[in-house]
């Protein structure tokens, strides 16, 4: 990546806490059928400044008209999904002004008449609706809700929740795993499928759902459907259960009958994102191998015929995960889709029978939500990297490495307070390593920063995308320069380079982190003395580990990390996922409790309660055995726990944003710069 030459850009929204909370954040992109109007969501905060409210603007493709807002409520609106006729659905928990009584808040489906107009409540379940698809030609519209698995009708429906709402009921029964998702108790509701269309016009008509899997029990949990564009047959993700956990197979579900049969199920494999074809007759599926304690895996793209579920595997020898919906082009000869590579993302073109690979973008941004015009001659996507958050932006479907072109969206990005430039070394094996860095104005030689260097998670991932949750700009505008390095396990490089670091957390991940350490403090423009490691989830493993094994850093800050290995795994939300790669040996080899004793280095830990990918378990142990070693006879110490008692795997609420980095850039300054420490004001 070429530097751009040094700027002074006075004061940013990053220098200023409450100025960065303050800023709009846009995300996803919906394509009418007659490519006419672009879809997009932007989230601001609320008049409290307690939560982040969406809304939906609509943008012009030709990239001429300024973008306008479509909705607006205090609940905000997203699930945008187009009718044939062009009006408008979307998801909204916005009460209804024609309901006779006030249910609770549950997200209900709106339409906004292509022509203009008021939103109007078209389709309502008692459990809310979310993941809505519509038929591309015949405006059938599939949708999910929550339902009781005792429940055969709306009004058996309603009661039942009544019925617990009103005796204070949340217990939950449990006969099979999982129990539970990311932040959310599984239970004793559970998705299905429902489906109708608006067979009358006019300001009354609604959608009459009707149930398409009445018996789909939990197989629905992990959902991912689409519809034909007849709609006549729905495909769908379908959960089978097996021993200690489940495998996502792909069922087809007839929309006039609601006869299900199963169209791949592969014990070899896990199935998400089908998509159908613009004839209906084929579905593209992303299939991930199932991982060994010696295998990474891989996802591979296959087409699947839909009359006999023939499989047709396209990936061949291209070594790159797709990321993502896959979109056909409306002749359906070929694919359009977004893989990492190399610390980006770009768009690539595959053929549907061949799998040969066109790269279309060639510049340093990671793009997203791709969408196709309807005479097959664009390609619409959201853009970012850590210059710049997402926009709206336009391709040509066919040219090979250009650059894509911005629309006018509904946010103008900010201006960040320094460069962004690139750090490549090799690790211990000879391996290229690289990473980002971030670098605040006027580092030199004369005036090196401070390094933070900064772990991402997943294990599986890689440092491609603007993050509002982990944003190096904040630390940036405070004098530090961020180092973001994609370490072995890293995607976008090859599954070689993942394998590296497979069942052997502790080894080439670790080595490589160090070594891209040492490729930025070799900079004259990098303070070696002063610097310090954060991570969250994985990447707060890391931390945990890095504490363990080197005392060269200030100060660490750990999020959400996993701690013991042989605690993690049985109590994580897909411990069945897991224990494919973590086994006892593994968790024995690279679990970073074991290296308690070793730890010299202040540690700020930080987890949420609601927590159940990395359950808190994790960081109450790691804190608690941090103390013991550490806790002096006055009852002080060097570390410091931020606990939330009310957040997941991150930190989501605006307040609770901002408190975070307060209390992270103030435990960095404490332990990097020798200042006083200062407790944020709403913790004293």
């Amino acid at each position: 990546m070429t530097e751009p030459a040094p700027r002074d850009p006075g004061p940013t929204p990053f220098h200023d806490l409450e100025a960065y909370i303050d800023l709009p954040r846009g995300s996803g992109l919906t394509l009418s059928p007659d490519g006419d109007r672009l879809v997009t969501a932007v989230q601001t905060l609320n008049p409290k400044r307690t939560k982040y409210v969406t809304a939906l603007w609509e943008v012009d493709p030709t990239g001429e008209r300024a973008a306008r807002r479509l909705t607006r409520s205090a609940k905000g609106e997203g699930g945008a999904a187009f009718l044939p006729d062009g009006s408008l659905l979307f998801t909204s928990a916005r009460p209804d002004p024609e309901a006779e009584d006030e249910d609770d808040e549950v997200s209900m489906l709106w339409l906004l008449p292509a022509r203009g107009g008021e939103a109007r409540v078209v389709a309502s379940r008692p459990g809310g609706v979310e993941e809505v698809r519509v038929a591309a030609d015949a405006g059938t519209v599939v949708l999910s809700s929550a339902t009781f698995p005792s429940s055969d009708s709306h009004d058996a429906e309603k009661n039942k929740r009544k019925e617990r709402k009103d005796k204070a009921v949340q217990a939950i029964l449990h006969e099979s795993v999982p129990v539970r998702f990311w932040d959310k108790d599984l239970g004793p509701d559970a998705p299905r499928l429902f489906t109708g269309s608006l067979d009358e016009e006019g300001v009354d008509a609604r959608i009459d759902l009707a149930d398409l899997t009445p018996h789909a029990g939990r197989a629905l949990e992990r959902l991912d459907h689409d519809v034909s564009p007849d709609g006549s047959t729905v495909v769908t993700t379908w959960g089978v259960p097996e021993r200690g956990g489940l495998r996502t197979a792909l069922a087809v579900i007839d929309v006039a009958t609601g006869e299900r049969r199963v169209l791949v199920d592969d014990v070899e494999f896990d199935h998400a994102g089908p998509r159908f074809s613009p004839d209906g007759q084929r579905v593209v599926v992303v299939r991930e191998k199932r991982s060994t304690p010696h295998d990474p895996g891989d996802l591979r793209i296959a087409v699947v015929s839909l009359a006999d579920g023939a499989v047709r595997d396209l990936t061949g020898d291209w070594d790159r995960w797709p990321a993502g919906p896959i979109r056909w082009t409306p002749d359906g000869t070929s694919l359009v889709l977004v893989a990492d590579e190399d610390g980006r993302a770009p768009v690539f073109r595959m053929h549907a029978t061949t799998g040969e690979v066109t790269r279309l973008t060639a510049d340093d941004f990671a793009y997203s939500d791709v969408q196709v015009s309807p005479d097959g001659q664009h390609v619409y996507a959201m853009r970012s990297s850590y210059a710049e958050p997402l926009r709206p932006v336009r391709l040509d479907a066919t040219t090979p490495d250009q650059d894509s072109t911005v629309l006018l969206g509904p946010i103008d990005p900010p201006v960040v307070p320094g460069i962004l430039t690139e750090v490549e070394t090799t690790g211990e094996d000879g391996t290229r390593v690289r990473s980002w860095l971030a670098l605040p104005e006027g580092a030199s030689a004369d005036a090196p920063a401070p390094l933070l260097l900064w772990i991402h998670g997943g294990p599986l991932g890689s440092w491609n995308a603007w993050s509002w949750r982990w944003n190096p700009w904040l630390a940036v505008a405070q004098g530090y320069a961020v180092l973001l390095p994609d370490p072995a396990l890293s995607t976008g490089y090859g599954l070689d380079f993942i394998a590296r670091g497979w069942g052997s957390w502790g080894g080439a991940p670790y080595t490589d982190l160090m070594a891209a350490t040492d490729a930025a403090t070799e900079r004259e423009d990098i303070d070696e003395t002063r610097t310090a490691a954060m991570g969250g989830s994985f990447g707060g493993y890391m931390a945990n580990w890095v504490a363990g094994h080197t005392d060269r850093f200030k100060a660490i800050i750990t999020h959400a990390s996993l701690w013991a290995l042989d605690q993690f795994g049985p109590t994580t939300d897909a411990p069945w996922y897991w224990s494919r790669e973590m086994t006892p040996a593994m968790a024995e080899a690279n679990s970073p409790h074991r290296s308690v004793d070793r730890i010299v280095t202040p540690m700020l830990v930080i987890h949420g309660d609601k927590d159940y990918r990395v359950p808190i378990g994790e960081g109450l142990r790691l804190w608690a055995e941090l103390a013991a070693r550490a806790e002096a006879e006055d009852g002080e110490m060097p570390h410091k726990f931020l606990y939330f008692p009310d957040e997941n795997h991150w930190v989501l609420t605006p307040q609770h944003a901002k408190i975070w980095y307060e209390t992270v850039l103030a435990f960095l300054d404490h332990h990097v710069l020798g200042k006083d420490w200062q407790t944020p004001d709403l913790l004293h």
